[in-house]
Parts: structure tokens; C-alpha cells; sequence
């Protein structure tokens, strides 16, 4: 009986079109210089801007008026491509096998053939048109060569051609950045299907071993999802029974994980009620025994048998009731401290956590309806969706418990003397797929000589707060930079972005966050939570935030600290 294994990655979207894109450009915009017909234009200007609902619908009409093959050529061409990013993959296909063989179309036409013919399962013809664009691929990116490697890999293993599989695998694996642990799972458990399929399990079983062991130190729940699935299905197979139920209470758990955040609010709710009245509990008690001491107090006063020995009396149990009642003052400022502080830890889940997890909710219960209806074109994007809200909120719970942490002084302070570049590039290398992402140059340059005396776990979190907002407010073709210098005997980090800026007020607001205390917070003028566990960090680091912004003109956070001579 065949053995069934889960496929990470069976088919890839077309993010770009091909290294022609300039070109096809160009072309348009000499077609519309020299016709000035409206239609045209129209086409070229929506399918510049990535309008391709619009650019279908222009560049189809745009067919019927063309007068020359020239025209009709970069039509279909723009025209297939929208209809391919729509999921039209039978008008696509029909439009890219209208353009005639002029050689400045043949890398786009093969490209686009390739991918659509893999849509459609016709896997022979795809495979012709990929092989057909390898020939001339010398320029293209090495984005580019990753996908159509994998591609035609996928087609081959789709026809039983393994070792063909295993060989356009291998060269996609060695494209890939090392770095990219994301990349190299998937890779490794597309290589293992090759060898599963052909009941190679030696070979296999180790590749979907290594993929799981990556996928455990992996943030993506995704790719534990799927991996502990694999290692569920292996071990079933193989009669091992207990590990195939460990295996796939894995898998069940990572299913469930997203969903199980409401949870987080409902027992948070429990916990705050179960701490006051624990606290109402122990107040009672010392207000009855203080109420006990007095009556002993009462006692001894009616059996003294001089003024004096009144007096020292009352003396010594006012005293000894003073400092009860300053115990129990002391204990009441202390809880509502700590009832301050988690009022406000549970105002950020409540009002922070609430939305994204909602928002998660309904991205899953759309991915339902469109697995459903079979619009697999329409998952992708609501899948990264997903994704993207799930590390949002993971970032904002992990604010929420360094936070939480810090202010029950839990939270673990080692100062000692680091140097500074490898605490930076580890930190900006976990950002680095969402800048790839969103398309945002992300550079660095720095000090190696630079060393500074501070807790380094502190610092990787004010890092990872400024440049997760340096993201999350710098649109796409933007961009960041990270440098480090010295400055009068300070070491300076600054993160610059090309963002959005920030307003007036708002950075005021900002600044204040550096001498602010729990109780003057106010929700409602927007505080963030990050921004003021940023302030407390460098602070305890001994160190200062230096914020300067514009709008529309982006913004620039320096971290000054104390450097140490070598």
C-alpha cells in the first residue's frame, strides 16, 4: 500500500514576473507615448501598480483595438499575467500562447507558461517550458532560479521522475541561504517526499527528522504543525505506535495553539480575582488581630495598678499598633501598586490582544471557506495574513510578560561587558525575512570594536521593540538602517527609518514615557506598551533614548550607553 506523507510547499505563486519586467515597461510606455489612446494607457498604468482586476479588464479591451503585433504581443502578455495573479488560469494560459515568438518575450512567455502549466497539473508541459527558460536564465535573480528549480523539481516528482526531483531539489537547495531556517526545513522535507515516494525510508526518515529537530527551535507554528504531522504519519507506518501518538498530540497541539489565546484573558480575569481576594483575606485577619490586641490593650489598662505603669503600658501597645498600622498602610500601597499594574497589563490584553486575535479568527475561518471552495490561489494570501497577525501578537505577549516580570522584579538582570556588534546582528537577523517581506532595505554598519557594560537579554528586547515598530511603520520600498559609533565617550545605536514619522504630540508623549510610573498611565492617550518597556530597560542598562522624528520624512531612535575601554 502506497505510504501518504504531508508536502510542504507543493507549489509556488508567482511573486515576480521575470527578470523582462523592466522591459515590458519601457515597451508600454512606448506604446502609449506614440498611440495616446486612453484604453491603452489606462492598461500600462494599472499594470505598473499592481491594479491587476483593473489591468485585466483594460488590457482585454486594449487586444481588440491593437492594430499591430507589437501591440497585441505586450496585451496578452500583461493581460495572461493578471489573469494568472487573479487564479484564471485557463485565460492566462490562453493569452500567453497568443503572443508570438519575437525573442524579447520568449524568458517571459516560458516563465509564465511554466508556472501556469504547473497550476493546471499539466506537469509534461511544464516541465518543457521551465527547461526552456533555464537555457537563457544566466541573469536571472537567484529568487528567481529558487523558484523555477523548485517548480520544475515538484513537476518531475508529480510524473514519478525521482532522481530528476532529487537533482532540481538539490539545486534549489543550494541556492538557498543557510540562514533562512524557514527555507531550509521546507527544502529538506521536499528532498524527503522524493526519497518517501520511492519507499527509500532510510534516506527519508533522517531528512524528516532534521526538518522536525529545525522546526522545534523554529517560531513558524506552521512549520511545527507540519512537521510533527510527518513525523506522525512516519512513525504510523512504521508500527511504532506510542511515538506515532506523540508525534501527533504535537501536531494537535500546534493546531490548537492560535485558538487557545482567548483563553489568555478569561484566566488572566481569574487570576487578578483570586489575588484580591486573597489579599481582602489576609487584611481581614490582621484587622482582627489588631482588633484582639486592643482589647488585651483595654485589659491592661483596667488592671494597672499605678500611672506609671498605665502610661508605659499604653505607651509600648500604641507603639507596637503604629507600626501594625504602617505594616498593613505599607501592604495596602503595595497592592495597589500591584493591582495598578495588572489593571494595566490586562487594559493592553484586553484592548491590544483582543482585536488580533478576533482578526486571526476570522483570517481562519475565511482560509476555511476558501479550502473549501477550492480558491488555493486565495489561501496563500490569507495564510501569510494569519501569520503575520500570530508574530504580531506573540510580540505584544512577550512585552506583556518582560513586563510583567520586571515589575514584580523577576525578571533577570546580569550586567557584564559584551561587545556590541553580535548582540546587534542577532537581533536585526531576526527581522530580516520581514523586511525581505515587505520589500524594506535592511542594512547595518558597524562599530567591531565597540564594548559596553549592560544586560544583553534587556537589550535584545529594547533592539527588537524598535525595529519590529521601524517595520511595522516604514512602508514597502523603504528603508532602515543600523549603525553604531562613539560620541564623546558614549556608545551610540541608532536605528533610522524612512517610516511614516511621528507626530509632535505623539512624540511627546513618548519622551514623558521616561520619568513616567505605573499610576500615571492612561490608556486612553495611547501609551504603548512597548515603547515604555524600551524606557525602562535602558534606563536600568543606565543608559537614554534619543528620538527624533518628522512626518513623512520617517524617524531616528538613538540608544545612548556607557562604553568600556579595552
Amino acid at each position: 500500500m502506497k505510504k501518504v506523507i504531508i508536502l510542504i510547499g507543493f507549489f509556488f505563486s508567482l511573486s515576480v514576473l521575470s527578470q523582462n519586467k523592466n522591459f515590458l515597461q519601457k515597451k508600454g510606455d512606448s506604446i502609449c507615448s506614440n498611440t495616446k489612446e486612453v484604453t491603452f494607457c489606462k492598461a500600462i498604468d494599472f499594470y505598473r501598480n499592481g491594479q491587476y482586476d483593473s489591468c485585466y479588464a483594460y488590457s482585454n479591451k486594449a487586444i481588440t483595438l491593437s492594430k499591430n503585433t507589437t501591440e497585441k504581443d505586450f496585451f496578452s502578455c500583461i493581460l495572461g499575467y493578471s489573469a494568472f495573479v487573479k487564479g484564471l488560469n485557463k485565460k492566462s494560459l490562453s493569452s500567453i500562447l497568443d503572443i508570438s515568438e519575437d525573442k524579447d518575450y520568449r524568458q517571459t512567455k516560458n516563465y509564465l507558461l511554466g508556472n501556469i502549466y504547473l497550476r493546471l497539473g499539466k506537469y509534461e508541459e511544464a516541465i518543457e517550458a521551465i527547461q526552456n527558460w533555464l537555457l537563457n536564465s544566466s541573469t536571472a535573480s537567484v529568487a528567481i532560479k529558487k523558484v523555477m528549480f523548485h517548480n520544475l523539481a515538484v513537476s518531475y516528482m508529480h510524473i514519478k521522475k525521482y532522481k530528476l526531483a532529487k537533482k532540481f531539489f538539490d539545486k534549489e537547495f543550494q541556492l538557498l541561504n543557510l540562514k533562512d531556517t524557514s527555507a531550509i526545513i521546507k527544502a529538506k522535507m521536499d528532498l524527503a517526499n522524493v526519497y518517501y515516494e520511492q519507499y527509500l525510508d532510510d534516506e527519508a526518515i533522517p531528512l524528516f527528522k532534521e526538518a522536525y529537530d529545525l522546526s522545534v527551535t523554529f517560531t513558524d507554528i506552521e512549520m511545527k504543525h507540519n512537521a510533527s504531522k510527518n513525523m506522525a504519519i512516519i512513525e504510523k507506518n512504521r508500527k511504532n505506535f506510542e511515538k506515532s501518538v506523540k508525534y501527533f498530540n504535537e501536531y494537535v497541539k500546534w493546531k490548537d495553539s492560535i485558538w487557545n489565546r482567548d483563553r489568555i484573558i478569561e484566566l488572566a480575569d481569574k487570576d487578578k480575582e483570586v489575588a484580591v481576594a486573597q489579599k481582602d483575606k489576609e487584611i481581614a485577619i490582621q484587622e482582627a488581630e489588631i482588633k484582639q490586641k486592643e482589647a488585651v490593650q483595654r485589659g491592661l489598662l483596667f488592671g494597672a495598678s499605678g500611672l506609671l505603669l498605665f502610661i508605659a503600658g499604653l505607651g509600648f501597645f500604641y507603639r507596637k499598633l503604629k507600626k501594625q498600622n504602617a505594616i498593613i498602610s505599607k501592604q495596602k500601597e503595595d497592592l495597589n501598586v500591584a493591582n495598578k499594574t495588572k489593571d494595566y497589563l490586562f487594559s493592553v490584553v484586553s484592548h491590544d490582544l483582543r482585536s488580533p486575535i478576533n482578526t486571526i479568527k476570522r483570517q481562519h475561518l475565511k482560509l476555511q471557506k476558501q479550502l473549501k471552495n477550492k480558491e488555493y490561489d486565495a489561501v496563500f494570501e490569507t495564510n501569510n495574513t494569519a501569520i503575520a497577525l500570530t508574530e504580531s501578537t506573540s510580540h505584544l505577549l512577550n512585552n506583556v510578560l518582560h513586563w510583567s516580570l520586571d515589575q514584580n522584579n523577576q525578571m533577570s538582570f546580569n550586567k557584564d561587558v559584551y561587545p556590541l556588534k553580535p548582540l546587534i546582528e542577532q537581533s536585526v537577523f531576526d527581522f530580516e525575512h520581514i523586511a525581505e517581506a515587505k520589500n524594506i532595505e535592511l542594512t547595518t554598519n558597524l562599530d567591531s570594536s565597540l564594548l559596553i557594560k549592560v544586560d544583553k537579554e534587556s537589550l535584545k528586547i529594547v533592539l527588537r521593540n524598535l525595529l519590529d515598530n521601524a517595520l511595522k511603520y516604514t512602508p514597502e520600498e523603504g528603508k532602515i538602517g543600523v549603525k553604531t559609533f562613539l560620541n564623546n565617550e558614549n556608545c551610540i545605536i541608532e536605528i533610522q527609518d524612512t517610516g511614516q514619522g511621528i507626530s509632535d504630540e505623539q512624540l511627546t508623549k513618548i519622551k514623558d514615557l521616561e520619568d513616567l510610573t505605573i499610576d500615571k498611565i492612561n490608556r486612553s492617550e495611547g501609551v504603548g506598551l512597548g515603547m515604555l518597556l524600551c524606557q525602562t530597560l535602558i534606563k536600568k542598562n543606565h543608559g537614554k533614548l534619543i528620538i527624533n522624528s518628522k512626518i513623512g520624512q520617517g524617524t531616528s531612535i538613538q540608544i545612548v550607553l556607557q562604553t568600556v575601554k579595552e
